[in-house]
């Protein structure tokens, strides 16, 4: 007569399955909660964008939503503003990158001579304007810019309208975004710098390097990492750091000067209350800056030269 299996004979995979899926699911458990909000505040609304592009809606609840197809799309790329809008955003990211990446290294550079807490003091006032909310910001600027009033004016001697000239506006624009924002890349630079081992430039020291031949050849090469962090942040959020200024200070104008691609959809979403075209717009943005994203990215870890 065949004795019955004791539990010591049951095979230990199948006996304790559940107490190895316990011991995995901590990590999970943990990530759990960013992975809910990721889902509920990003890619929810992201498939609820992409399928409002397909549709015709003015934004009114009694308004019914019609389907139209590429409808949307093919308003879009026919829209004369839309490469206008690119050609801005294009002139804003240029114009940033002496904000968020030359004047941020060269301060980091120079900051590090800076010796105990005046170093700190120094970073907290190079930071100070990025506290000050963009619409204040904006308020006081255009007090600055006034061409009757204005201090700036004052300063250079010539009249200047500089938030309502063509030729102006975007450099208005451009400058008190950069103003924002510079204090925020010297941080960004600073912790790059001190992430550096400084025995690098001793040695090379040692071997004769003058200091300009140690942050040409090594310091700059190994800050390499964090220039391309700036880089990739002013191509992806130059056109989203300007919007609330250009709202404040120009609507976009004048004749569609500072009309950025930011700008424009919201002028398609809440001006024009074209949900549909607003929508199929952010879609092609969205598609067009992933792309770009992912190239920078390549050709950043084949360009950057790390600390190993």
């Amino acid at each position: 007569m065949a004795r019955p299996r004791s539990a010591a004979a049951v095979p230990p995979a199948r006996a304790v399955w559940w107490r190895r899926a316990l011991r995995a699911a901590p990590p999970y458990l943990y990530l759990t909660p960013a992975v809910i909000l990721l889902v509920v505040w990003t890619y929810r609304p992201l498939a609820q964008t992409v399928q409002l592009s397909f549709h015709s809606w003015n934004l009114l609840p009694t308004s019914p939503i019609r389907e139209v197809g590429f409808a949307n799309y093919e308003r879009l790329l026919d829209a004369p503003d839309l490469g206008a809008s690119l050609w801005q955003t294009l002139v804003v990211i240029l114009g940033m990158l002496p904000f968020t990446l030359v004047i941020p290294v060269l301060v980091g550079l120079l900051s590090r001579r800076v010796r105990g807490r005046a170093g700190a003091v120094y970073r907290a006032l190079v930071f100070a304007p990025m506290l000050v909310a963009p619409v204040a910001g904006a308020a006081v600027w255009q007090w600055l810019l006034d061409p009757s009033a204005g201090i700036v004016d004052k300063v250079i001697g010539s009249p200047v309208n500089w938030l309502h000239e063509a030729g102006t506006a975007q450099i208005a624009i451009i400058v008190i975004t950069g103003w924002h924002i510079v204090g925020f890349a010297v941080l960004v630079v600073s912790a790059g710098l001190t992430g550096i081992n400084p025995d690098y430039v001793a040695a090379a020291g040692v071997d004769g390097a003058s200091r300009a031949q140690a942050t040409r050849w090594i310091t700059l090469p190994l800050l390499s990492p964090t220039m391309a962090f700036l880089v990739l942040m002013t191509v992806l959020l130059s056109a989203q750091w300007t919007f609330p200024l250009i709202d404040t200070l120009t609507q976009g104008g004048p004749a569609g000067a500072t009309t950025n691609i930011y700008y424009l959809l919201w002028d398609y979403g809440f001006h024009s209350y074209d949900a549909g075209l607003g929508a199929a717009a952010g879609v092609l943005f969205f598609v067009g800056f992933v792309v770009l994203a992912s190239g920078l990215v390549l050709l950043s870890d084949r360009l950057s030269h790390h600390d190993d």
